[in-house]
């Protein structure tokens, strides 16, 4: 596996990594495991200090970090700023709220002969991160910043096309004051994470990425018997019923789609319009999409990003041409993408039959499903129609009606007049192929700790 840094634009590459050596990750664990048994015993208030400090130093240097981003997987700048931002708001979070998230919890009991029963929340130990490319920081501050405050270290397996990125995070939070080994960045093989998931110092593993690499991943951690988390892929649901406010609808479904390239795990991918509404919101949808300015991503100017890599660049195209020859129609909408940078030409597909495999396709790209539904009732069967129940989207005039609607979408989020979005204090995740366990707030920060029950007994009370 190549870790190395090409950038999206220009297609040059910037910088090569070698592979870490299995001698090299073995004392990363080595490593891992000495600073787990003294970290495990720093406080809260140690932890938050230097959760802090690296929220700080990334507001501090933002430009710095922010340029990163933007030269290894061609987001806009703007964006790469924002995504900063995020990050530093998630170790906040944690700086605020870990305590009082991980604090003991006393059980109320049916007979009080079974004593004062309550549970403690203990760090595991040694964790292993595997994450995607799409949102390079973002990704592992959602894990680390809780896993941190948990009490748990961390071992980083980043992809492999953002291995500056990966770096840059290891030399922040070492500017923060961590302590060496409780987080590592390993430019490790695909092999590499079997052997240490076999590593009984290693208690989980927490996976983003694709379909594939989650079912490899959980197969090795469950032959391991080790706690898993995966957050796969994702083709939320942009339902637009009858009474929304189409300006508004259409300009949020244009930014949906199209943020980040197109490149979202919860990216608006299938939008499904109501019959009554449906002719006006592709026009003024098409209208809204041929306005994206596709361009360098450090100008400000440019709304639409090259994607991460000409290789992901030419698989959606492949899978455009392959949709087509199943039935799909094809529209290419807006002014010609440049020729230089890894562009995919912004695309409206239509006429998907409920034969067509290609309407459970992910597409990481500016590609937009559009679907007609009759009714409401409709709607609602075509959102659930899909292997992946990640977010999801319902635009209406009526929210108090909105939310019953979110109720019926078979999803792990479901949001109303919005698209699906992230934020440091919401919860993340899905069901089905989308896959299983959350990330942020409470329910991130508890996944991978021992929730031990102490139950304090009379010594004279019946068995």
């Amino acid at each position: 596996m190549a870790y190395q840094t090409i950038n999206p634009y220009t297609g040059e590459t910037v910088a090569t990594f070698p592979d870490a050596s299995d001698t090299e990750v073995r004392a990363a664990i080595d490593a891992a495991d000495k600073a787990f048994h003294s970290w495990r015993e720093t406080s809260f208030a140690e932890r938050g200090r230097i959760l802090q400090k690296a929220a700080d130093i990334l507001r501090s240097e933002s430009d710095k970090y922010a340029k990163i981003l933007t030269l290894e997987m061609g987001k806009l700048f703007s964006e790469a700023k924002a995504e900063i931002e995020l990050s530093a708001k998630i170790f906040e979070y944690y700086v605020r709220h870990a305590e009082e998230l991980l604090a003991p919890e006393k059980l109320p009991v049916l007979d009080p002969a079974e004593g004062d029963a309550m549970l403690v929340h203990e760090p595991l130990g040694v964790l292993l991160a595997i994450e995607p490319w799409n949102f390079p920081y973002y990704q592992i501050a959602r894990i680390l910043a809780p896993q941190l405050s948990a009490g748990n270290t961390l071992l980083l397996k980043h992809a492999s096309n953002v291995p500056q990125s990966a770096a840059a995070f290891e030399e922040l939070m070492a500017k923060a004051g961590l302590p060496k080994g409780a987080f590592t960045n390993l430019y490790a093989t695909r092999s590499q994470i079997e052997m240490i998931l076999n590593d009984p110092r290693v208690h989980g593993v927490a996976l983003t990425g694709s379909e594939g690499a989650g079912a490899v991943v959980a197969a090795q951690a469950g032959k391991a018997l080790k706690k898993s988390t995966m957050e796969l892929g994702g083709a939320d649901a942009f339902v637009v019923l009858a009474d929304a406010d189409l300006d508004k609808t259409t300009d949020w479904a244009v930014f949906g789609r199209h943020w980040n390239g197109g490149q979202v795990c919860v990216s608006s991918k299938r939008m499904i319009v109501v019959d009554e509404v449906y002719d006006e919101f592709l026009t003024r949808y098409r209208k809204g999409v041929a306005g994206l300015v596709a361009g360098d991503p450090m100008d400000p100017a440019t709304t639409l990003a090259p994607l991460s890599s000409q290789g992901a660049a030419d698989d959606v195209k492949e899978q455009i041409r392959e949709a087509v020859k199943l039935g799909a129609k094809a529209e290419e909408v807006g002014p010609p993408v440049p020729n230089q940078g890894a562009f995919v030409q912004p695309t409206i597909l239509t006429d998907l039959g409920a034969d067509n495999p290609a309407r459970h396709w992910e597409f990481f790209g500016p590609v937009s499903m559009l679907f007609r539904a009759k009714d409401e009732d409709d709607a609602v069967r075509i959102a659930n129609d899909s292997p992946f129940g990640l977010g999801g989207s319902v635009f209406t005039s009526d929210t108090a009606h909105g939310a019953e609607v979110a109720k019926r979408i078979s999803t792990g989020m479901v949001f109303v007049n919005h698209p699906t979005k992230v934020e440091a204090d919401l919860p993340f995740g899905g069901i089905r192929r989308s896959g299983y366990g959350r990330e942020l707030l409470g329910l991130g920060l508890k996944e991978f700790v021992n929730h031990k029950l102490i139950d304090v007994v009379d010594i004279d009370a019946p068995f």
